[in-house]
């Protein structure tokens, strides 16, 4: 796939949120005691803070509405005299919500005053506004050795970030050397890595020796969109992973932010990184199924055995069985799928045989097998739910009406077996069977799901070309080349460029992609529903298409909305356990 123009912009949530640009309020409380279910707030105190630069201040004595410990008194210096004029908590606190609104809470040891402001706003029944919070203690243990503090008290601290402001157990002074302490926790911590607010909330400890031995395998990392590949000495992939901005992503592998033990591990064998810079992050995303499927990397998990996935054929042959295979073959066959799992599967055939008796035998039946009796006896049969053509109950013809139902059936009309299967759970939950009504349900939907994907995936396959444009960051547009669902070829549009040029040698240079049998043809179904969600994305335009475009107009996708309320209304308890409104 040949890259038209230059890459697009990553997206914010690829760069993160810089701590520069972040708002905090350092908080600290001053209280009665320890314990918040038992004790009150005596005074509030809080700086605001962007960029280094103090915003605004906020501090104020509390009545309690209860004695202050002697101990407290002379702790703090706040006196029972001191609070009788303050105001209470029930006015202080909506105030103090405001001052902090849409500001991460920063307070050294955060539990101790979070639990206080939690507890006054459960006492005035007002919603806790759940902000991000940041512990200095916390960070300063994870980012300061003992040899530098002997401990993170907050007058240590001050003491060795040499803070403007000495700590005195008032709330508004000691929040005035948390800011200071806290600047200087993140300088420590920029020299890991942790630029942004999200690497900070992640940051657990220092990063290993060989992610600071191996920094240097992030330098020249370019900043595109991209898929990166870690490797070990003899070039075999390690991790493949995507990034709309790889030298940002590739540089957090080594920094303290990075606490997966696997990932470590990984970083201690790697000996290079190489790139794979792509037009867009679709284009990204595929190469990275690609190369996963490709080279089962022992370090990712995510499909790394795309080959696993199974389908549910009806086989080409004078008597037709439902049958659970993992290729698909150009045999004439019908097949369903792809599904995950063997077990998801089979309850997906079994909905089918609950709509159509087919022979649910394993065996090939032919004319003679069966004349010569060779076939055996048919159980099903004497249970009334199969034709028994393996005993020569049931004529080629008459069992080729339920093999023509049964390929109606998983090529688009599903109405038989949601109709049967409807009705099998009516019956079972007015007779207070759930758990069966609820098996069944379950069947149901491994059917309707199965059969919806391969209907979604069929219909893109059987487009020779399909092209399409969404607009970029910088003002430009994305273009994807689609060829029988895979993605044959991106590229980009500059800004103000007329883009008709850019299509023509796009389609010009894309990927040449010939038919196939089955949903899933000439792609993995994973990459599939990438393009999918691509296409299904806001501003998509199709600019060309071959093909018609279309689902069955009874297909699944018209009754798997219904399954899925059906198990969200489950969840919700708003049914009964088979899956029927209550109401």
């Amino acid at each position: 796939m040949a890259p038209v123009g230059p890459a697009v912009q990553g997206t914010l949530d690829d760069l993160g949120t810089p701590l520069v640009g972040v708002t905090f309020v350092v908080v600290d409380l001053e209280t009665t005691g320890g314990s918040a279910r038992d004790d009150a707030i005596t005074e509030i105190g809080a700086v605001k803070v962007r960029g280094g630069e103090v915003l605004g201040e906020f501090g104020t004595l509390v009545d309690p509405g209860m004695p202050i410990p002697p101990f407290i008194t002379v702790l703090t210096g706040i006196t029972q005299q001191m609070v009788v004029a303050a105001p209470p908590v029930e006015q202080v606190l909506p105030a103090f919500l405001e001052f902090a609104r849409g500001a991460v809470l920063v307070a050294h040891n955060a539990p101790f005053d979070m639990g206080f402001l939690k507890a006054a706003c459960a006492a005035q029944e007002r919603p806790w506004p759940a902000p991000a919070v940041v512990d200095t203690a916390d960070l300063a243990r994870r980012l300061l050795t003992r040899d530098e503090v002997p401990n993170c008290k907050l007058s240590t601290l001050a003491r060795f970030f040499r803070t403007a402001t000495e700590p005195c157990h008032r709330a508004l002074a000691d929040a005035k050397a948390t800011v200071d302490v806290l600047h200087g926790l993140f300088e420590r911590a920029g020299a890991f890595g942790v630029e942004s607010l999200e690497e900070l909330m992640s940051f657990s400890r220092a990063p290993t020796p060989e992610q600071r031995r191996k920094r240097h395998l992030a330098d020249a990392v370019p900043t595109s969109p991209g898929v990166y590949i870690f490797e070990d000495a003899r070039g075999e992939p390690l991790y493949v992973g995507k990034s709309g901005r790889l030298r940002t992503r590739v540089r957090s592998y080594f920094t303290a932010s990075e606490t997966r033990r696997g990932i470590r591990e990984m970083i201690g064998i790697a000996e290079r990184v190489r790139t794979i810079v792509c037009a867009s992050a679709l284009e990204a995303e595929v190469r990275e199924l690609r190369l996963i499927a490709a080279h089962k990397p022992r370090y990712n998990r995510r499909s790394r055995h795309p080959e696993r996935a199974v389908w549910l054929k009806l086989t080409s042959e004078p008597f037709p069985r439902l049958s659970i295979v993992r290729e698909v073959r150009d045999d004439d066959s019908v097949y369903l799928g792809p599904f995950g799992s063997t077990r998801v599967a089979e309850e997906a055939r079994a909905a089918v045989h609950d709509a159509v008796p087919l022979r649910q035998c394993t065996q090939r039946l032919t004319l003679r097998v069966i004349s010569e009796g060779r076939a055996g006896t048919c159980v099903l049969g004497e249970l009334g739910r199969c034709g028994a053509p393996c005993e020569g109950r049931q004529s080629p013809d008459a069992y080729a009406e339920h093999a023509a139902h049964a390929r109606a059936i998983l090529t688009g009309d599903v109405r038989p077996v949601v109709t049967a299967a409807r009705a099998r759970i009516d019956r079972l939950a007015e007779q207070l069977r759930y758990e069966e009504a609820a098996a069944l349900r379950d069947r149901l939907a491994a059917f309707v799901r199965g059969a919806a994907r391969c209907q979604r995936l069929s219909s893109l396959a059987g487009i020779a070309q399909l092209v399409a444009a969404r607009p970029a960051f910088d003002g430009g547009w994305e273009l994807h080349v689609v060829r029988h669902g895979r993605l044959a070829a991106a590229g980009t549009v500059p800004p103000h460029a007329h883009p008709m040029p850019y299509v023509e040698a796009l389609v010009a240079t894309a990927e040449t992609v010939r038919p196939g049998p089955g949903a899933a043809p000439r792609a993995s179904a994973e990459e599939m529903e990438c393009v999918l969600r691509w296409l299904d994305s806001p501003g998509v335009r199709l600019v060309e298409v071959d093909g018609t475009w279309s689902c069955p107009a009874h297909g699944a996708e018209s009754v798997r909305r219904w399954i899925d309320d059906a198990y969200r209304d489950t969840d919700s308890r708003m049914v009964d356990r088979a899956g029927r409104p209550t109401r």
